[in-house]
């Protein structure tokens, strides 16, 4: 499975991008929040978390290979929970998601019913069935952009880090914190890949 792709974008349409990678041009779905978020960004590189998943009905015949991507690890964990809700599969599930992950889990979280019935294709019954389902699961998902110590809120990449950092087994806030004072001392540093390994120094005190 192709996890993750890093190209140049394309072009971008009302549910999809197509995103060059080399000689290759993917195409990649996408959900209404990485929209907005991607539209200043035609002609720059890009990195996409990524799944695939076969449309089509095994017996048909006729299986379309298709990847969706996501700005981030965290926001593509939270999809895989969110579409295990009875009734929201990949396509409507993308469609709901107009709005940021946070605001989303929080909504859950809060059983705040109201927030989740504006969502496209989702109305009062299914946003009931998904609070039903999902609240008390998505609270670490709720805090995906909460703000540091510096209250300037997260980006992408120290987003990322922070899922990382939290999947092995270091505390939110304590991370959140680690991630803040290293991006102050390296502000050039804007990868994941580079951000994780420089908070494990400075926990350790490798790095005054």
């Amino acid at each position: 499975m192709i996890a993750q792709i890093e190209g140049k974008l394309i072009s971008l349409d009302s549910d999809l991008a197509l995103v060059q990678v080399g000689q290759i041009t993917y195409e990649v779905m996408l959900p209404g929040y990485c929209i907005n978020q991607l539209a200043g960004k035609i002609g720059q590189d890009i990195r996409l978390c990524t799944m695939e998943y076969y449309e089509g009905t095994p017996g048909g015949g006729n299986l379309i290979p298709r990847m969706v991507g996501f700005l981030s690890i965290g926001e593509r964990a939270f999809f895989n929970k969110y579409i295990s809700v009875k009734g929201i599969g990949i396509k409507k599930g993308l469609k709901s998601l107009s709005m940021p992950i946070e605001r989303i889990a929080s909504a859950i979280e809060n059983g705040d019913e109201k927030i989740l019935a504006t969502l496209p294709s989702i109305g009062k019954r299914m946003a009931q069935q998904i609070i039903a389902e999902l609240k008390g699961k998505l609270e670490k998902f709720a805090g995906l952009a909460e703000p540091a110590k510096s209250g300037k809120p997260f980006s992408n990449y120290q987003i990322e880090a922070l899922e990382i950092l939290v999947a092995w087994g270091e505390k939110r806030n304590e991370a959140m914190e680690l991630i803040d004072l290293a991006c102050k001392k390296h502000p050039n540093i804007k990868t994941a890949e580079a951000l994780v390994p420089l908070v494990y120094r400075i926990k350790q005190g490798a790095e005054a």
